[in-house]
């Protein structure tokens, strides 16, 4: 046998063995993130960093397609009620847990209920309120079990809303709205999200998670779909410095990575051709402003020094032409909506704004002798670092004093949500579905992503007024309103519209551009 196989090596003919071997090979995905997640538990997650990863782990009743729509989960149908407010889910036969349990009705009652219990401090708690009675929940004036979802048995769930919601099956394809396993919840506490103690229903499953180095999923052979899943294991790597990340997708390290380097965008659309991926995204890129701050409080500051930046400047030569300059929170061409409230000095000549800028802080109290001094804080980011320094040097010119601070993704995220002091913290806002109430809800006094801190109540009772509006008209005009409240108070300042840019190797397929920059590993294959 040893002679046959040397003979026929001899002869050239190697091509069938090692087809055969490269067959039965471990298909490894190598995917950049571009920060390392906070959490792996569900009900705790706010970036889109962790979203990526709990979309391979997790599947929930909706789910999204390769192309970004949303599509039956582990919902293989669903009713609605006649006035929009019972929707009915029937759940798969075949969907299991990765341990084999079955996935019931019951473990989205569980699930939806732990999201609006206030011991969680689930910072989307508010995705989910339009569920009937989810907001009382939340702030502890109704017992979970009030919370309007019901098991009706095994496979079959109802979930009742307070008002017909247009984009509440959009909501539950959002990272919150994935189940939790309740025995390892119930058993293991906040545990239960950790390598070796998860039990997911997605496609993959937590095999390992060593911080600041890598994410490694592994094939769930439980998933209903597991036949076609081409990869069998995903490798999250956080990519925080994109410059390096470029440097190990040249290198073949990396299959694809979430974001790249700005300042190397001639580079990329030159020597990468169609693996450099700049799609639109429904986003926006904002500065949170500290409202509980003394010299900040006035809401002419704000404007002042919102009039002082040049937004163009910022998306053709600090962004290279990738992103769009922005002046509303809402991001132009949602769903039920119109135009936006844009800023009044949109279309003002920069120079002119900047000299109303200047009266302003006059007004507020500032002077060359008492100048404004600030402090912009960033997580780590070639792209936001020169961002921030490009902000300094504007403000600069209407007299502002400037410093800056860079802290890891995971601090700088930790340190707003728990309101550590800051003056001016850069964020962002991705769409979870098309509709602006997902951007206007981020500053009601209650929300969780209220970073700035501010309460104006005509602006709550504007988005309150909005929820019970069936009319999709009438109810745009409504959350018109609010946009405007807002942007006379900018408690946010928006910088800029996003466009989602992303490295993609020709060896791998099923990348498919898409408005929400949605890619879940399970639709991928690899040469």
């Amino acid at each position: 046998m040893k002679n046959s196989i040397a003979a026929l090596l001899l002869a050239g003919v190697c091509a069938l063995p090692l087809v055969a071997t490269s067959a039965t090979a471990e298909v490894v995905y190598n995917r950049g993130n571009a920060a390392d997640p906070e959490t792996l538990d569900q009900h705790k997650t706010q970036t889109v960093y962790e979203g990526h990863i709990l979309r391979d782990l997790y599947e929930g009743l909706m789910a999204y397609s390769a192309d970004g729509k949303c599509v039956a989960g582990v919902a293989k149908a669903w009713d609605v009620s006649p006035d929009g407010l019972v929707y009915t889910f029937t759940l798969r036969d075949d969907a299991k847990w990765s341990n084999g349990d079955p996935v019931v009705a019951g473990d989205f009652v569980y699930s939806l209920r732990r999201i609006e219990d206030p011991a969680t401090a689930a910072q989307y708690s508010t995705i989910m309120y339009p569920i009937m009675n989810a907001e009382k929940v939340n702030k502890g004036e109704l017992p979970k079990e009030e919370l309007g979802v019901k098991a009706i048995d095994d496979k079959t769930l109802e979930i009742t809303l307070n008002s017909p919601t247009p984009y509440f099956l959009g909501q539950l394809c959002h990272q919150s709205g994935l189940p939790v396993h309740p025995a390892s919840v119930e058993k293991l506490g906040e545990d239960f999200s950790k390598p070796g103690n998860m039990v997911s229903n997605g496609a993959f499953t937590l095999a390992e998670f060593v911080p600041n180095s890598h994410i490694k999923l592994v094939k769930n052979p439980m998933f209903h779909d597991a036949a076609d899943v081409k990869i069998d294991t995903v490798m999250y790597y956080p990519t925080e410095d994109r410059g390096a990340a470029l440097r190990r997708f040249q290198a073949g390290e990396l299959d694809s990575n979430n974001d790249a380097p700005v300042e190397q965008v001639d580079f990329m659309r030159e020597n990468l051709g169609d693996q450099f991926r700049v799609a639109p995204y429904l986003g926006t890129y904002y500065y949170a402003v500290n409202t509980t701050e003394e010299k900040l409080a006035d809401p002419k500051v704000r404007r002042a020094l919102s009039m002082a930046i040049d937004r163009e400047f910022l998306a053709d030569d600090i962004w290279g032409g990738t992103m769009l300059a922005g002046y509303s929170l809402v991001p132009p061409g949602i769903a039920n909506y119109g135009e936006p409230a844009y800023a009044d000095y949109k279309d003002m000549d920069q120079l002119d704004r900047e000299d109303a800028a200047k009266k302003l802080l006059e007004e507020a109290g500032y002077s060359e002798a008492k100048p404004l001094e600030v402090e912009i804080r960033y997580n780590t980011s070639e792209n936001h670092k020169n961002t921030a320094v490009a902000i300094a040097d504007m403000w600069k010119q209407i007299g502002v004093k400037t410093t800056l601070l860079n802290t890891d993704t995971k601090t700088h995220y930790a340190n707003l949500r728990e309101h550590a002091p800051f003056d001016f913290a850069r964020a962002g806002w991705i769409g979870d579905y098309s509709d602006p109430q997902n951007f206007l809800m981020l500053v009601e006094s209650d929300s969780g992503f209220n970073y700035a801190q501010w309460k104006n109540a005509e602006y709550d009772t504007l988005m309150d007024e909005a929820a019970k509006t069936v009319d999709l008209d009438k109810r745009a005009t409504i959350l018109f309103k609010a946009e405007k409240i807002f942007m006379e108070n900018l408690p946010y300042v928006p910088l800029l519209y996003y466009s989602s840019l992303s490295l993609v190797s020709d060896k791998l397929h099923g990348w498919e551009d898409n408005l929400l920059n949605v890619h879940p590993s399970r639709w991928m294959s690899k040469d």
